[in-house]
């Protein structure tokens, strides 16, 4: 009898000691998942999520910090440049934190403020990366070739010889005036050099330097009646009578023919540019808007 109970102690001893070590061997399996489990959760963060440094309660992460040293153009991998700018960052937060602290400045003006900041950047950056990508040199050539029209012109290359007249001048003085271009002319017509007596007569202190050539003109640039007797009444080396228009009595040579010059693609590509640049603009800007919903609220009465 005797003997029967021992054994039954020595059993339920060694049922007490196994179940002992089997919790104990949960304990350190549940101890082992739940740090594999914040290892994984670390893991997915990434390195970019590590927080170098508080202040205050603020957490400063290193993700952060690399967008600032990106933002300000600062070789990341060196070194010595990493620190300064490491204790410049800190220090900017850690001062920031005490005025926020202070209450000295009014909260709710300063948020206004930074949101306008932000929405002026991120309209900004946003476009600037639009228009870089939409408005390419090849996009400026292809519109240049489709629109080549807009970039010719006629021109001819005219000399002349102006006699000054004013609206406020009387019929005799502005007789006077015919007369001395009637003079010139006359001078001309009996073989004289145009650049000679353009120095003497003409009163375009610009052109007499040069002997009274303008240059290349374009049609519809300058005074219809010039431009008519220039671009179609002229031939080459003619030389008009006397005529008058808003600034006086004119006597023209057409020193090269009307024709059609088209201007250079490196001569337009700036005003090409921009043109491209406003339109892309103005086609995104309603695009985007159309993708956001605007409700105005009632007032209560």
């Amino acid at each position: 009898m005797k003997i029967e109970i021992f054994k039954t102690e020595i059993i339920k001893i060694s049922i007490k000691k196994t179940s002992i070590e089997m919790r104990n061997k949960m304990e350190k399996l549940i101890r082992t998942a739940l740090t594999l489990f914040v290892a994984s959760l670390l893991f997915a963060c990434g390195s970019s999520e590590e927080i170098i440094a508080k202040v205050g309660d603020k957490a400063i992460t290193k993700k952060q910090f690399e967008a600032y040293l990106q933002f300000k153009r600062v070789n990341s991998k060196d070194e010595k440049q990493r620190e300064a700018h490491l204790k410049l960052y800190l220090e900017r937060e850690k001062l920031t934190a005490a005025i926020e602290k202070s209450k000295a400045l009014d909260d709710a003006l300063m948020q206004a403020e930074l949101e306008e900041f932000k929405k002026e950047m991120l309209i900004s950056r946003y476009f600037e990366k639009h228009l870089r990508d939409k408005v390419s040199d090849d996009a400026i050539r292809s519109y240049y070739a489709s629109n080549s029209g807009n970039y010719e012109s006629k021109k001819a290359k005219v000399a002349h010889i102006l006699i000054r007249t004013e609206q406020k001048m009387s019929e005799t003085e502005r007789t006077a005036r015919y007369t001395r271009a009637a003079e010139a002319y006359s001078q001309l017509t009996s073989g004289k050099d145009f650049a000679e007596i353009a120095k003497q007569y003409s009163e375009d202190s610009v052109s007499v330097k040069k002997g009274g050539v303008i240059g290349w003109i374009n049609q519809g640039a300058i005074d219809p009646l010039f431009s008519k007797k220039v671009f179609e009444e002229m031939k080459k080396d003619q030389v008009s009578e006397p005529f008058q228009t808003s600034f006086g009595y004119h006597i023209v040579k057409l020193l090269e023919e009307p024709a059609v010059v088209k201007k250079p693609l490196e001569s337009v590509k700036g005003d090409i540019r921009y043109q491209l640049r406003q339109k892309v603009r103005q086609a995104e800007t309603e695009r985007l808007m159309e993708t956001t919903s605007l409700t105005m609220l009632e007032k209560k009465q």
